[in-house]
């Protein structure tokens, strides 16, 4: 297949704003999960969360831009992680077409949620709501796109948290497909009732930071936050003169349909996602570097996953570790941000350890990297896998 360059990247989470934020806590092994301080839940002190350390006036005032977007704590996120971005990269004219293909789950549900309880108070049942047309997943995309001139296509995917991996995906065939010259891929999500109250009834959330791959694991803990990539093609890259800073080589997606909630317990459709990939990126098992795991810390997802990797790298399972226990479960976002992480690895040849970890799963015993660890990456393997089965797999390599 015809190269994919990324050559702009940009990030927002429970580590900080920016990239260099990012890998400063990442480097240091210090987590972002925390008492929640802007969510209003009766669960905002009952679990850590991966919340973004300022409120929603707060990141509006730091986006570097002018922005007309509707004052939402997700289109905050975004326009922040989507200005970064944009800092790597020569502007380019008008001749080279250029698109979004932006992923989230809950759009501005936050905003609803908030001012839901004051609009059915009997004095406001008369009240303009057209605010509220502006907050769905799609019209979110359209004011992100028009903001950022990236009008030429857009596009939303949703599908749990596969999301914005799956999105990374799509922005790689426009480009393969002659589509579009230049896109921006990445997801979004913010922290919500609606999701902090649906993790709980599956009894999915631990009481304490998320032990990813330990036997002893006891849930996820939700985060939220904001990534974007922007791909190019060879074309793109003579006019813009941008220096790539990765090659996304190897992608897929395999959907198994197993349970709504639940991924079966072989892990057949991460096995294929992660086996596809390496296959699409013309490599075998053994030339992956580094696995950044999907690693929710749930009793479904970490068996089922680590079943796969055992199936298919066998005895010889390259270093892995999940960076979920610095972030929290982004949802959405979460492809997109450990595709940051996974080139952050590549750029600086390093490992970000998956604390905390203590006993190896009994039936596939595994061991994650446990502490910081420099070594040469030349091929990392990134895993999103999402409810109904979704599961996709990017395949990052250096770019030489």
């Amino acid at each position: 297949m015809s190269s994919v360059f990324i050559t702009g990247i940009g990030i927002v989470s429970a580590l900080g704003i920016g990239v260099e934020a990012q890998r400063e806590k990442l480097v240091a092994g210090k987590s972002g999960l925390k008492s929640a301080v802007f969510l209003n839940s009766i669960h905002s002190n009952t679990f850590p969360f991966g919340e973004v350390p300022y409120s929603t006036e707060q990141l509006f005032s730091l986006i570097p831009v002018n922005t007309k977007l509707q004052q939402s704590r997700l289109q905050a996120l975004a326009a922040l992680a989507l200005a970064e971005c944009f800092t790597y990269c020569s502007p380019v004219g008008t001749s080279i077409r250029q698109g979004l293909v932006n992923a989230t789950t809950v759009g501005g549900m936050t905003d609803i949620e908030d001012r839901y309880f004051e609009l059915i108070l009997p004095e406001n049942q008369e009240a303009n709501t057209d605010w509220a047309s502006g907050l769905d997943c799609a019209t979110g995309t359209e004011h992100l796109a028009r903001q950022f001139g990236l009008t030429d296509f857009m596009t939303t995917v949703s599908t749990a948290c596969s999301s914005s991996a799956n999105a990374i995906q799509y922005g790689a065939r426009l480009l393969q497909q002659g589509i579009l010259d230049r896109v921006v891929c990445g997801g979004v999500d913010s922290l919500t009732r609606f999701t902090v109250n649906g993790f709980n009834s599956l009894k999915n959330l631990d009481k304490e930071a998320c032990k990813p791959f330990d036997a002893n694991r006891n849930g996820l803990n939700l985060g939220e936050g904001a990534a974007y990539l922007l791909l190019e093609t060879e074309a793109s890259l003579q006019q813009s003169g941008n220096r790539p800073l990765a090659v996304l080589s190897g992608y897929a997606n395999f959907n198994e349909a197993f349970h709504p909630t639940a991924p079966s317990p072989e892990g057949l459709g991460a096995f294929e996602a992660m086996k596809r990939a390496i296959e699409k990126a013309g490599l075998l098992p053994a030339d992956i570097s580094y696995i950044n795991a999907h690693g929710t810390a749930t009793l479904n997802n970490d068996e089922s996953e680590g079943q796969a990797i055992r199936r298919l790298f066998g005895e010889h399972v390259p270093p892995f570790s999940s960076t979920k226990v610095y972030t929290g479960h982004t949802l959405a976002a979460a492809g997109a941000i450990e595709a940051v992480f996974s080139i952050l690895s590549l750029q600086h040849q390093e490992i970000y350890p998956g604390l905390p970890f203590h006993t190896p799963m009994p039936t596939i015993n595994l061991v994650p990297v446990k502490d910081f660890r420099q070594l040469q990456l030349k091929h990392i393997l990134s895993n999103s896998f999402g409810f109904g089965g979704n599961n996709a797999s990017l395949v990052f390599s250096n770019y030489d």
